[in-house]
């Protein structure tokens, strides 16, 4: 069984059951029988969780990316190089988020908005849904490389559904169909990277997203997301994102560290763009840091 065969049958029966202290609703039930949220950040390592930033609540995030391990003490397992991504999220309401980014992966901005259409309910409805949607610009990008490039070339766009469930207090789970659009998308022309073309025809791309949640203690968490791409071309290098980590709780403060082959880290990045091979040793280690205000 192929690797995103077996994602997909481990988390499609999800959808079968159709701030003194940051992280006190984690394992709480509202009054009106609705269950809390059920991951610790509004991220559950690169996929968007179905937490929202409460109303008036303003989140700071700073993500970073080493380079991959493989090389050993030369760059020191990937410490020598990085990168990383300033974040800021607000809550409109309890129900909106809106959020803005700046990445130094192909210095691109992008913002983004969270909407909460249902929770779930502890003798009802049995998922939490939410919608999100991004659009990046890809600010790397030159006239003088690219004479005819326009400023839409450097946009993308993603569209997911957001679909979780906390299935007991220790585990939750997540599933993300996701739609994104690059108006630009690169052509690797060789197996070892060594040309990259750019390819002016609009390419729209399909992805199904898993992830989940284990509580191992009080303040901490096993977290995984995986993204299995649909339609990617076959003599495509790049790979399906998966990301293995913890989550941990200090206060106001929620440290998330793992291992990723994927080092972008707005949407359309790391869904599209991921070069790293697990087999290879191709990873990443990373780290999200939240703070509250």
């Amino acid at each position: 069984m192929s690797i995103n065969k077996l994602f997909i049958a481990l988390f499609f029966p999800l959808c079968l059951f159709a701030q003194d202290d940051l992280l006190k609703e984690i394992d709480a039930k509202k009054n009106d029988g609705e269950v809390s949220a059920a991951f610790k950040s509004i991220k559950i390592v690169n996929f968007e969780s179905t937490k929202l930033v409460g109303k008036r609540d303003l989140y700071f995030i700073v993500s970073h990316r080493f380079d991959y391990i493989k090389h050993g003490f030369d760059d020191f397992f990937g410490m020598d190089d990085a990168v990383t991504q300033i974040k800021f999220a607000y809550g409109l309401s309890d129900r909106i988020t809106v959020q803005a980014a700046r990445s130094g992966f192909q210095k691109t901005y992008d913002v983004g908005v969270k909407y909460l259409f249902i929770n779930q309910k502890t003798d009802g409805f049995p998922v939490t849904i939410a919608g999100f949607g991004s659009v990046a610009i890809n600010s790397e990008m030159k006239k003088v490389n690219f004479p005819s490039l326009q400023f839409a070339d450097r946009l993308s766009f993603v569209t997911q559904l957001l679909i979780s469930r906390k299935v007991s207090d220790r585990l939750s789970l997540e599933l993300m169909p996701t739609f994104f659009h690059e108006n630009t998308v690169s052509d690797i022309l060789d197996e070892n990277n060594v040309a990259i073309v750019p390819n002016p025809q609009d390419k729209s791309q399909f992805v199904i997203g898993v992830g989940g949640r284990y509580k191992l203690g009080k303040r901490w968490s096993l977290n995984m997301d995986y993204g299995a791409h649909l339609n990617r071309a076959s003599q495509s290098i790049y790979k399906n994102p998966l990301s293995i980590g913890v989550d941990i709780e200090t206060g106001g403060h929620v440290f998330q560290l793992h291992f990723t082959n994927a080092r972008a880290m707005h949407e359309s990045g790391f869904l599209g763009q991921t070069t790293g091979d697990w087999s290879k040793s191709e990873i990443s280690f990373g780290f999200n840091l939240v703070r509250v205000f």
